[in-house]
C-alpha cells in the first residue's frame, strides 16, 4: 500500500500538498511528510504515527519548545530584564536559533515545493514572511509567527492521528501468521504464505488470519472485529468463518478458502485506506480555490509593499514591507487545507467507530443531502434467518407433528426444512425415514417410522386429495402443512424474524424527514405486513433484481438524492446504481460490499441513520471551519492593508484561526451517535 505521486495535466507533482499530508496512506513516502513528521520519520513508523506515548508526544513538540522557550527568554531581556549583552549580533543570533528549529523544516519544504514546479506553498508564504520580519528587525514576531505555525501543524498530526486510530482499532484485526496442519504436525506459518485449500488449526483465545470453512463440527467466535457486537456467534460444520473472529472454546479446524489479501477483512481495510482518493466537493474546491488564491495574494502583497510609492509623499519602505508581511502571513490559507479535509477524515473515523466504513468524504457530502432512503427486506430490516413462529397440531400432539416433520426434512436442502430440524433440536433420534423423497414445487413425501407422511405446501394437500382449514391460505407467511396417513395433522408458520433496532431505525429516519421505501422479492402480502409493522412510507414485494433497479431507477428521474441499504448479491446493481450505496457488511455479500459506498458492519439498520447523522454533522462542521477562516482573515486582512494591524493580529489570524478550525474538526471524534 505504498504512496503513489499524483501528477497535474501539466505533470507538476500535487499529491504532497498540505491536503494530502492528513490523508497519506500507510508507509508514505518521507518526501510527503510535513516537517515535523520528516524529523520524527522511522523505517518502522506506521500511518505517521509518531506518539506511541508521552514520550514520543514529546519528542514531536521538543523543537516547539525549545523554540518557545528562546523566544521568550528574548522577550524577557528585549523589554523586562535588560541585559547589556544581549545587543548587537548576539541579539541576532539568540533569535536566529530560536528560528532554526521551527522554521529550517518549513524553509526545506518550501524549497522542495519550488524545485517541484509549486512554487506558492503555504511552505513559501510562511517562509517569505518570516524571512522577511528578519530582514525588518522584527526577530521576535518572525519567530513567532513559524513557531504557532510548527504548533499548528503538530496539533493537527494529532487530530489525524486520533482519526486513523480509530480506523485502525476497528480494521486492522488480522494476525501475521497461523497454524497449519502439515501431516501430524502444526506448523506455524506466515498468513501471506497460506494457500486456498490449506488447513488451520485455531486454538482457544486465538484470532483467524484467514477467511475459510470450519471442518470442526461446531465452534464458538467472537466476531466483534467484523460486526462490533461482543455476543459469541456459534458456527457449525461446513460454515464460512472470516479473518478477525477469535475462537472463544475448543480447538477448531478451518480450511483456507482465500488467500490473505483476498480475505473479507483486507478488502475491506483496503476500501477504506483507499477512501480519502475520493474526495468531497467541498473540499476539491477548496483545494483548487488555495492553487488560485496562493499566487494572487503573492501579487497583492507586492503590491502593498511598492505600490504606495507612486501615491504615499513620505514613503517609507520598511513600513510598507512590514504591512505586505503582515499579509501575508493573515492570508495564508492553512486554516482551510488543514482543516477541512481533516473534518472529512473526523467524520469518516467517527463512523469506524461506531461499525461504519465509509468510503470516501466525497459520500459524507451526499449522505447529509439524503432524501429517500430505499432499503431490502431480507437481512436488511430481517435477519435473513427462518425461524419456526407457530405450530398448529391437529388430532396429534404437537412433539408427534414436530418429530415427524423434522425427520422428513433432514433429506431436504431447503431452507424452510432447515428451521423446522432447528426448532425440533434432537426429537428426530430415534426415528427411522424411509422412502423419502421431494416433489419438486410441492414438498416432500416418506415414511417416518412406518408413517406415511406429506410435508409442504397447500398445493402438495391439493394433489393427494386431502382437506385441510382453508383459512391458513389467508396467513401472509410461509406456511408447511403437514399430512399423516392422508389425513390433514397441522402445519407450521415460518417466517423471517424482524430485526430488533428495525423499528427504531425507521423512527429515526422519518425525524430527519426522509422518505422510507422497502424492495422485496418476497410475496406481497408479507411484505405489506412487514412495512406496516414498521411504519415504511412504500413497500413493494414480489420484484426481482431488475425490478428492483427499475424502482430506483424512477426515483431517480425526480432528482432525488437516494440511498439504497442491501445485503445480497441480487442488490449489487441497486447499490450501484443509487447515489450512496450501503451494504449490511457483518452477514452481506461480497459483491454487494464491494460495490457499496458504505458498509454498515453489524447489520444494524440504526446505522442507516447513524450514517447520515454523521454526513451532516461533519458538513456543518466543515461550513462553520470556511465560514470562520473566511471571516476572521478578512477583517483582518483589511486591517492588515490600512496598517492598523501587528503581526500578532496576523499570528492570529492565521495560526489561531487553523488551531481553532482544527479544533472544531476534531470535535466530530467525540461526538455520540
Amino acid at each position: 500500500m505504498a504512496h503513489q505521486h499524483k501528477h497535474e495535466a501539466d505533470d507538476n507533482e500535487s499529491c504532497c500538498t498540505s491536503e494530502e499530508k492528513i490523508v497519506n496512506k500507510k508507509n508514505a513516502d518521507p518526501g510527503c511528510c510535513s516537517h515535523d513528521e520528516r524529523e520524527n520519520h522511522s523505517d518502522d513508523d506506521d500511518d505517521h504515527d509518531h506518539s506511541n506515548g508521552s514520550d514520543s508526544i514529546f519528542r514531536m513538540f521538543l523543537p516547539s519548545i525549545l523554540s518557545l522557550l528562546l523566544l521568550l527568554t528574548a522577550i524577557v531581556f528585549d523589554n523586562y530584564f535588560p541585559q547589556t549583552w544581549f545587543i548587537g549580533w548576539v541579539r541576532i543570533a539568540w533569535f536566529c536559533v530560536a528560528y532554526i528549529p521551527v522554521g529550517l523544516p518549513v524553509l526545506k519544504e518550501a524549497f522542495e515545493s519550488i524545485r517541484k514546479g509549486a512554487i506558492f506553498s503555504e511552505f513559501f508564504l510562511m517562509s517569505i514572511a518570516t524571512l522577511g520580519a528578519f530582514g525588518i528587525g522584527q526577530y521576535a514576531e518572525g519567530v513567532a509567527v513559524m513557531l504557532f505555525y510548527s504548533i499548528g501543524e503538530l496539533f493537527q498530526m494529532l487530530a489525524v492521528k486520533r482519526a486513523k486510530l480509530s480506523i485502525k482499532a476497528l480494521l486492522d484485526q488480522r494476525p501475521d501468521s497461523a497454524n497449519v496442519i502439515e501431516g501430524l504436525e502444526s506448523i506455524s506459518k506466515k498468513a501471506s504464505d497460506i494457500t486456498i485449500g490449506e488447513i488451520i488449526q485455531l486454538n482457544q483465545g486465538e484470532k483467524l488470519a484467514l477467511d475459510g470453512k470450519l471442518l470442526s463440527d461446531h465452534a464458538t467466535f467472537n466476531t466483534a472485529a467484523l460486526t462490533g457486537e461482543s455476543k459469541p456467534d456459534t458456527k457449525s460444520k461446513g460454515e464460512m468463518v472470516l479473518a478477525g473472529m477469535i475462537n472463544l472454546n475448543t480447538v477448531a479446524e478451518v480450511e483456507v478458502t482465500a488467500v490473505f489479501t483476498d480475505s473479507k477483512l483486507s478488502r475491506i481495510l483496503e476500501m477504506v485506506q483507499d477512501a480519502t482518493a475520493k474526495k468531497a466537493t467541498t473540499e476539491l474546491f477548496i483545494r483548487k480555490f488555495a492553487k488560485i488564491y496562493t499566487p494572487i495574494v503573492v501579487f497583492l502583497a507586492i503590491g502593498i509593499c511598492l505600490l504606495p510609492l507612486l501615491f504615499v509623499e513620505n514613503y517609507v519602505f520598511k513600513d510598507w514591507l512590514y504591512r505586505a508581511l503582515i499579509f501575508l502571513v493573515i492570508s495564508c490559507p492553512c486554516a482551510l487545507v488543514i482543516s477541512i479535509p481533516l473534518g472529512y477524515f473526523g467524520g469518516i473515523g467517527a463512523a469506524s467507530k461506531n461499525g461504519i466504513l465509509i468510503k470516501g468524504s466525497t459520500f459524507l457530502d451526499i449522505l447529509a443531502a439524503i432524501q429517500v432512503v430505499v432499503m431490502d427486506k431480507t437481512g436488511t430490516l430481517t435477519k435473513g434467518v427462518f425461524n419456526v413462529q407457530k405450530v398448529v397440531a391437529i388430532g396429534i400432539s404437537e412433539a408427534d407433528l414436530v418429530k415427524y416433520t423434522a425427520a422428513i426434512e433432514t433429506k431436504s436442502t431447503h431452507p424452510v426444512g432447515s428451521a423446522i430440524i432447528e426448532y425440533a433440536k434432537d426429537i428426530v433420534k430415534d426415528t427411522v425415514v424411509t422412502e423419502a423423497h421431494e416433489i419438486a414445487g410441492f414438498g416432500m413425501k416418506g415414511l417416518v417410522d412406518g408413517k406415511e407422511i406429506l410435508v409442504g405446501s397447500t398445493k402438495l394437500m391439493k394433489k393427494f386429495n386431502i382437506s385441510y382449514d382453508t383459512e391458513i391460505d389467508t396467513i401472509p407467511f410461509t406456511i408447511i402443512v403437514v399430512g399423516l396417513n392422508q389425513k390433514y395433522v397441522g402445519y407450521f408458520i415460518i417466517a423471517d424474524e424482524i430485526k430488533e433496532d428495525a423499528k427504531e431505525a425507521i423512527q429515526s429516519l422519518h425525524k430527519l424527514n426522509i422518505k422510507t421505501i422497502m424492495l422485496s422479492g418476497d410475496k406481497q402480502a408479507i411484505v405489506s405486513l412487514v412495512a406496516k409493522e414498521l411504519n415504511i412510507d412504500q413497500a413493494y414485494g414480489e420484484l426481482l433484481p431488475e425490478n428492483k433497479v427499475q424502482k430506483v431507477s424512477e426515483l431517480k428521474e425526480q432528482h432525488l438524492k437516494i440511498a439504497f441499504v442491501g445485503d445480497g448479491v441480487n442488490d449489487a446493481p441497486v447499490i450501484a446504481l443509487a447515489d450512496v450505496g450501503i451494504a449490511m457488511g457483518g452477514l452481506g455479500s461480497d459483491a454487494a460490499i464491494e460495490t457499496a459506498d458504505v458498509v454498515i458492519q453489524n447489520d444494524q439498520p440504526t446505522k442507516i441513520f447513524t450514517a447520515i447523522h454523521i454526513g451532516k454533522k461533519t458538513k456543518q462542521i466543515v461550513w462553520q471551519n470556511i465560514g470562520l477562516a473566511f471571516s476572521v482573515k478578512l477583517i483582518v486582512l483589511i486591517m492588515g492593508a490600512g496598517g492598523l494591524a501587528t503581526m500578532w493580529e496576523a499570528v492570529f489570524a492565521d495560526v489561531g484561526v487553523a488551531l481553532l478550525a482544527i479544533l472544531n474538526a476534531v470535535r466530530i471524534q467525540r461526538m455520540k451517535f
